[in-house]
Protein backbone atom coordinates (compact mmCIF):
# COMPACT_ATOMS: atom_id res chain seq x y z
CA UNK A 1 0.00 0.00 0.00
CA UNK A 2 1.48 3.32 -1.07
CA UNK A 3 1.79 6.38 1.07
CA UNK A 4 -0.72 8.25 -1.15
CA UNK A 5 -3.41 5.63 -0.62
CA UNK A 6 -2.81 5.68 3.13
CA UNK A 7 -3.15 9.46 3.19
CA UNK A 8 -6.35 9.23 1.12
CA UNK A 9 -7.86 6.68 3.50
CA UNK A 10 -6.95 8.82 6.52
CA UNK A 11 -8.48 11.90 4.86
CA UNK A 12 -11.73 10.00 4.23
CA UNK A 13 -11.83 8.88 7.85
CA UNK A 14 -11.27 12.45 9.01
CA UNK A 15 -14.07 13.71 6.76
CA UNK A 16 -16.41 10.96 7.93
CA UNK A 17 -15.54 11.69 11.54
CA UNK A 18 -16.15 15.41 11.00
CA UNK A 19 -19.51 14.76 9.29
CA UNK A 20 -20.50 12.34 12.05
CA UNK A 21 -19.74 14.90 14.76
CA UNK A 22 -21.56 17.61 12.83
CA UNK A 23 -24.60 15.35 12.42
CA UNK A 24 -24.58 14.50 16.14
CA UNK A 25 -24.43 18.19 17.04
CA UNK A 26 -27.26 18.98 14.65
CA UNK A 27 -29.36 16.21 16.21
CA UNK A 28 -28.62 17.52 19.70
CA UNK A 29 -29.63 21.07 18.73
CA UNK A 30 -32.75 19.88 16.91
CA UNK A 31 -33.89 17.67 19.79
CA UNK A 32 -33.15 20.47 22.25
CA UNK A 33 -35.27 22.94 20.26
CA UNK A 34 -38.12 20.42 20.03
CA UNK A 35 -37.89 19.76 23.78
CA UNK A 36 -38.02 23.47 24.59
CA UNK A 37 -40.96 23.95 22.23
CA UNK A 38 -42.76 21.12 24.03
CA UNK A 39 -42.02 22.18 27.60
CA UNK A 40 -42.29 25.96 27.17
CA UNK A 41 -46.11 26.13 26.78
CA UNK A 42 -46.63 24.11 29.95
CA UNK A 43 -44.15 26.29 31.87
CA UNK A 44 -46.10 29.32 30.67
CA UNK A 45 -49.36 27.78 31.87
CA UNK A 46 -47.87 27.12 35.33
CA UNK A 47 -46.42 30.64 35.52
CA UNK A 48 -49.67 32.23 34.32
CA UNK A 49 -51.64 30.37 36.98
CA UNK A 50 -49.63 32.29 39.60
CA UNK A 51 -49.74 35.62 37.75
CA UNK A 52 -52.21 38.46 37.95
CA UNK A 53 -54.80 39.13 35.28
CA UNK A 54 -53.04 42.35 34.30
CA UNK A 55 -49.69 40.63 33.76
CA UNK A 56 -51.30 37.93 31.59
CA UNK A 57 -52.88 40.64 29.45
CA UNK A 58 -49.67 42.67 29.14
CA UNK A 59 -47.08 39.90 28.61
CA UNK A 60 -47.73 37.44 25.79
CA UNK A 61 -45.19 34.89 27.09
CA UNK A 62 -43.30 34.54 30.36
CA UNK A 63 -41.96 31.78 32.58
CA UNK A 64 -41.53 33.67 35.85
CA UNK A 65 -44.34 36.01 36.92
CA UNK A 66 -43.44 39.46 38.21
CA UNK A 67 -46.01 39.39 41.00
CA UNK A 68 -46.93 35.99 42.40
CA UNK A 69 -50.65 35.73 43.07
CA UNK A 70 -52.56 32.80 44.56
CA UNK A 71 -55.93 34.31 43.78
CA UNK A 72 -56.76 31.73 41.09
CA UNK A 73 -56.03 28.81 43.40
CA UNK A 74 -57.96 30.46 46.23
CA UNK A 75 -60.94 30.77 43.93
CA UNK A 76 -60.69 27.13 42.83
CA UNK A 77 -60.27 25.74 46.34
CA UNK A 78 -62.74 28.16 47.94
CA UNK A 79 -65.16 25.31 48.67
CA UNK A 80 -65.07 21.57 49.36
CA UNK A 81 -66.63 20.89 45.97
CA UNK A 82 -63.25 20.50 44.29
CA UNK A 83 -62.01 18.06 46.93
CA UNK A 84 -65.14 15.96 46.45
CA UNK A 85 -64.74 16.10 42.67
CA UNK A 86 -61.09 15.07 42.99
CA UNK A 87 -62.14 12.03 45.01
CA UNK A 88 -64.78 11.19 42.38
CA UNK A 89 -62.17 11.36 39.63
CA UNK A 90 -59.78 9.13 41.56
CA UNK A 91 -62.55 6.58 42.13
CA UNK A 92 -63.75 6.66 38.50
CA UNK A 93 -60.18 6.39 37.19
CA UNK A 94 -59.21 3.51 39.49
CA UNK A 95 -62.45 1.55 39.13
CA UNK A 96 -62.71 2.23 35.41
CA UNK A 97 -59.14 1.12 34.74
CA UNK A 98 -59.67 -2.13 36.67
CA UNK A 99 -62.90 -2.84 34.76
CA UNK A 100 -61.28 -1.97 31.43
CA UNK A 101 -58.27 -4.18 31.98
CA UNK A 102 -60.31 -7.10 33.33
CA UNK A 103 -62.62 -7.27 30.31
CA UNK A 104 -59.93 -6.36 27.79
CA UNK A 105 -57.39 -8.91 29.01
CA UNK A 106 -59.88 -11.75 29.39
CA UNK A 107 -61.39 -11.17 25.93
CA UNK A 108 -57.95 -10.76 24.35
CA UNK A 109 -56.75 -13.99 25.96
CA UNK A 110 -59.77 -15.93 24.72
CA UNK A 111 -59.49 -14.55 21.18
CA UNK A 112 -55.78 -15.32 21.08
CA UNK A 113 -56.60 -19.06 21.11
CA UNK A 114 -57.12 -20.25 17.55
CA UNK A 115 -58.91 -23.39 18.72
CA UNK A 116 -61.75 -21.45 20.39
CA UNK A 117 -65.14 -22.09 18.79
CA UNK A 118 -66.70 -19.00 17.23
CA UNK A 119 -63.44 -17.05 17.43
CA UNK A 120 -63.59 -15.66 13.88
CA UNK A 121 -67.19 -14.49 14.22
CA UNK A 122 -66.42 -12.73 17.50
CA UNK A 123 -63.29 -11.15 16.03
CA UNK A 124 -65.33 -9.82 13.11
CA UNK A 125 -67.83 -8.28 15.53
CA UNK A 126 -65.00 -6.60 17.45
CA UNK A 127 -63.45 -5.25 14.23
CA UNK A 128 -66.88 -4.03 13.10
CA UNK A 129 -67.26 -2.05 16.34
CA UNK A 130 -63.96 -0.30 15.63
CA UNK A 131 -65.43 1.41 12.56
CA UNK A 132 -69.14 1.73 13.32
CA UNK A 133 -71.00 2.79 16.45
CA UNK A 134 -74.60 3.53 17.33
CA UNK A 135 -73.94 7.14 18.28
CA UNK A 136 -74.68 9.29 21.28
CA UNK A 137 -78.47 9.08 21.32
CA UNK A 138 -78.71 5.25 21.16
CA UNK A 139 -76.01 5.05 23.83
CA UNK A 140 -78.03 7.39 26.07
CA UNK A 141 -81.18 5.31 25.51
CA UNK A 142 -79.30 2.12 26.45
CA UNK A 143 -77.85 3.70 29.60
CA UNK A 144 -81.25 5.02 30.59
CA UNK A 145 -82.93 1.69 29.84
CA UNK A 146 -80.46 -0.11 32.10
CA UNK A 147 -81.22 2.31 34.93
CA UNK A 148 -77.67 3.66 35.13
CA UNK A 149 -78.41 7.39 34.81
CA UNK A 150 -76.92 9.47 37.64
CA UNK A 151 -74.87 6.48 38.77
CA UNK A 152 -71.15 5.79 38.47
CA UNK A 153 -71.91 2.77 36.29
CA UNK A 154 -72.96 5.12 33.49
CA UNK A 155 -69.34 6.27 33.02
CA UNK A 156 -67.69 2.94 33.84
CA UNK A 157 -69.50 0.28 31.82
CA UNK A 158 -70.32 1.80 28.38
CA UNK A 159 -66.62 1.98 27.45
CA UNK A 160 -65.49 -1.13 29.29
CA UNK A 161 -63.48 -2.42 26.30
CA UNK A 162 -61.48 -0.55 23.69
CA UNK A 163 -61.46 -2.72 20.56
CA UNK A 164 -58.16 -1.26 19.39
CA UNK A 165 -56.40 -1.90 22.70
CA UNK A 166 -57.87 -5.39 22.89
CA UNK A 167 -56.55 -6.28 19.43
CA UNK A 168 -53.01 -5.21 20.34
CA UNK A 169 -53.07 -7.21 23.58
CA UNK A 170 -54.47 -10.20 21.68
CA UNK A 171 -51.60 -10.02 19.20
CA UNK A 172 -49.14 -9.94 22.10
CA UNK A 173 -50.72 -13.01 23.71
CA UNK A 174 -50.64 -14.87 20.39
CA UNK A 175 -46.88 -14.46 20.14
CA UNK A 176 -46.11 -15.88 23.57
CA UNK A 177 -44.63 -19.42 23.33
CA UNK A 178 -47.35 -22.07 23.52
CA UNK A 179 -45.02 -24.36 25.46
CA UNK A 180 -45.25 -22.17 28.58
CA UNK A 181 -48.99 -22.64 28.92
CA UNK A 182 -48.81 -26.31 27.98
CA UNK A 183 -46.27 -26.88 30.75
CA UNK A 184 -48.51 -25.09 33.24
CA UNK A 185 -51.51 -27.20 32.21
CA UNK A 186 -49.47 -30.38 32.60
CA UNK A 187 -48.84 -29.27 36.18
CA UNK A 188 -52.59 -28.96 36.76
CA UNK A 189 -53.30 -25.33 35.81
CA UNK A 190 -56.61 -24.44 34.22
CA UNK A 191 -56.91 -21.82 31.47
CA UNK A 192 -57.55 -19.15 34.09
CA UNK A 193 -54.58 -20.36 36.12
CA UNK A 194 -52.33 -20.22 33.07
CA UNK A 195 -53.52 -16.67 32.45
CA UNK A 196 -52.92 -15.55 36.03
CA UNK A 197 -49.64 -17.32 36.78
CA UNK A 198 -47.94 -17.56 33.37
CA UNK A 199 -49.31 -15.08 30.83
CA UNK A 200 -49.88 -11.99 32.98
CA UNK A 201 -46.41 -12.00 34.66
CA UNK A 202 -44.88 -12.07 31.17
CA UNK A 203 -47.17 -9.28 29.98
CA UNK A 204 -46.47 -6.61 32.62
CA UNK A 205 -45.14 -4.01 30.12
CA UNK A 206 -48.25 -4.32 27.95
CA UNK A 207 -50.56 -4.35 30.99
CA UNK A 208 -48.90 -1.22 32.41
CA UNK A 209 -49.05 0.56 29.06
CA UNK A 210 -52.74 0.05 28.43
CA UNK A 211 -53.60 0.61 32.07
CA UNK A 212 -52.03 4.04 31.65
CA UNK A 213 -53.99 4.61 28.43
CA UNK A 214 -57.26 3.73 30.13
CA UNK A 215 -56.43 5.75 33.25
CA UNK A 216 -55.61 8.89 31.26
CA UNK A 217 -58.81 8.47 29.28
CA UNK A 218 -60.93 8.21 32.43
CA UNK A 219 -59.14 11.09 34.11
CA UNK A 220 -59.62 13.45 31.16
CA UNK A 221 -63.17 12.35 30.34
CA UNK A 222 -65.93 14.80 31.14
CA UNK A 223 -68.54 14.45 28.39
CA UNK A 224 -69.96 11.13 29.59
CA UNK A 225 -70.37 12.42 33.15
CA UNK A 226 -71.88 15.65 31.89
CA UNK A 227 -74.49 13.72 29.85
CA UNK A 228 -75.28 10.77 32.13
CA UNK A 229 -74.91 12.42 35.56
CA UNK A 230 -76.26 15.89 34.84
CA UNK A 231 -78.69 15.73 37.79
CA UNK A 232 -76.09 14.51 40.31
CA UNK A 233 -73.44 17.23 40.67
CA UNK A 234 -72.13 15.57 43.84
CA UNK A 235 -70.89 12.70 41.62
CA UNK A 236 -69.23 14.88 39.00
CA UNK A 237 -65.56 14.15 38.31
CA UNK A 238 -62.89 16.81 38.52
CA UNK A 239 -63.04 17.77 34.83
CA UNK A 240 -66.75 18.62 34.90
CA UNK A 241 -66.39 20.57 38.14
CA UNK A 242 -63.45 22.54 36.78
CA UNK A 243 -65.44 23.30 33.63
CA UNK A 244 -68.23 24.72 35.79
CA UNK A 245 -65.68 26.79 37.71
CA UNK A 246 -64.34 28.27 34.47
CA UNK A 247 -67.85 29.18 33.34
CA UNK A 248 -68.60 30.70 36.76
CA UNK A 249 -65.34 32.66 36.79
CA UNK A 250 -65.91 34.04 33.28
CA UNK A 251 -69.47 35.11 34.06
CA UNK A 252 -68.52 36.73 37.36
CA UNK A 253 -65.48 38.48 35.90
CA UNK A 254 -67.49 39.77 32.97
CA UNK A 255 -70.19 41.31 35.17
CA UNK A 256 -68.23 44.38 36.23
CA UNK A 257 -71.35 46.16 37.55
CA UNK A 258 -71.62 43.65 40.40
CA UNK A 259 -68.38 44.79 42.03
CA UNK A 260 -67.46 47.94 43.87
CA UNK A 261 -64.11 49.65 43.54
CA UNK A 262 -62.92 48.07 46.79
CA UNK A 263 -63.81 44.52 45.78
CA UNK A 264 -61.47 42.50 43.60
CA UNK A 265 -63.15 40.68 40.74
CA UNK A 266 -62.46 36.94 40.50
CA UNK A 267 -59.71 35.99 38.03
CA UNK A 268 -60.60 34.70 34.58
CA UNK A 269 -57.49 33.82 32.55
CA UNK A 270 -55.43 32.75 35.55
CA UNK A 271 -58.26 30.46 36.65
CA UNK A 272 -58.13 28.71 33.29
CA UNK A 273 -54.38 28.21 33.69
CA UNK A 274 -54.77 26.97 37.27
CA UNK A 275 -57.45 24.53 36.12
CA UNK A 276 -55.04 23.05 33.56
CA UNK A 277 -52.37 22.63 36.25
CA UNK A 278 -54.75 21.02 38.75
CA UNK A 279 -56.16 18.59 36.20
CA UNK A 280 -52.79 17.64 34.68
CA UNK A 281 -50.58 17.33 37.76
CA UNK A 282 -51.89 13.95 39.05
CA UNK A 283 -51.24 12.20 35.73
CA UNK A 284 -47.78 13.77 35.54
CA UNK A 285 -47.02 12.32 38.98
CA UNK A 286 -48.12 8.81 37.95
CA UNK A 287 -46.43 8.66 34.55
CA UNK A 288 -42.76 8.46 35.70
CA UNK A 289 -43.48 5.24 37.61
CA UNK A 290 -44.84 3.58 34.45
CA UNK A 291 -42.49 5.10 31.90
CA UNK A 292 -40.12 2.12 31.57
CA UNK A 293 -43.04 -0.26 31.07
CA UNK A 294 -44.77 2.24 28.78
CA UNK A 295 -42.01 2.43 26.15
CA UNK A 296 -41.41 -1.33 26.13
CA UNK A 297 -45.10 -2.20 26.06
CA UNK A 298 -45.92 0.01 23.10
CA UNK A 299 -42.99 -1.37 21.10
CA UNK A 300 -43.65 -5.04 21.86
CA UNK A 301 -47.42 -4.81 21.53
CA UNK A 302 -47.22 -3.01 18.22
CA UNK A 303 -44.52 -5.04 16.51
CA UNK A 304 -45.52 -8.55 17.53
CA UNK A 305 -48.63 -8.69 15.41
Amino acid sequence: MTAASIRGRNNRKIRQSYLSRAFDRFNAVFIGVCSIATVLPFLYVVAASFATEREIAERPLFIIPRDVSLQAYRFIFSSNTLVKAFGNSVFITAAGTVINMFFTVTLAYALSKRYMHGRNALLNLVIFSMFFSGGMIPAYIVVRGLGMLDKYWSVLLPGAISAYNMMIIKNFFQNLPDGLEESAKLDGCTDMGALLYVVLPLSLPVIATFSLFYAVGHWNSYFSAMIYMSRSPEKWPLQVTLRQLIILSASMAGDASSYSADYLKPPDQSVKMAVIVVSTLPILCVYPFLQKHFAKGVLVGALKG
